[in-house]
């Protein structure tokens, strides 16, 4: 966790913004959770621990997290934003069901090859990448 708070200071250091308490709080639950994730589950999860962080804190905390590329943002058919922390994991994409709202992470390398021959043979530099299928699981079908 200390290599995640010492990128999280500098990123902000650079914005300068501070490292508060609050945001050290926010960024300490988000790395406990490992799964995707709303600001309102965070906001839960941080009260049940008895801190206080306001829900302002964790939206803002969220969108400079998103920006330091700490976390990324997933939005689901349910129309709300989900979130998931991407530091320490493999790079992953998601099935999600309109049904139940699952959601399957899923890897394929040739898909990612795909993109990269795509980029390259459009003279297109990718800085990043998120591949959203929705239909229905097999519960749902």
């Amino acid at each position: 966790m200390s290599e995640i708070s010492e990128q999280f200071r500098e990123f902000l250091y650079k914005k300068g913004l501070k490292y508060t308490p609050e945001r050290r709080i926010v960024l300490e639950e988000v790395f406990a959770i490992h799964d995707h994730f709303e600001a309102e589950d965070l906001l839960f999860r941080i009260r049940a621990k008895g801190k206080r962080v306001s829900k302002g804190t964790i939206y803002r905390t969220l969108k400079l997290l998103l920006e330091s590329k700490l976390v990324r943002q997933v939005a689901f058919v349910d129309k709300h934003t989900h979130y998931e922390h991407v530091y320490g994991h493999k790079h992953h994409e998601h099935l999600i069901c309109e049904g139940c709202g699952r959601v399957i992470d899923f890897y394929r390398r040739e898909l990612e090859q795909a993109l990269e021959e795509t980029c390259r043979a459009n003279d297109f530099q990718m800085k990043g990448h998120k591949v959203e299928v929705t239909g229905y699981c097999r519960r749902c079908q």
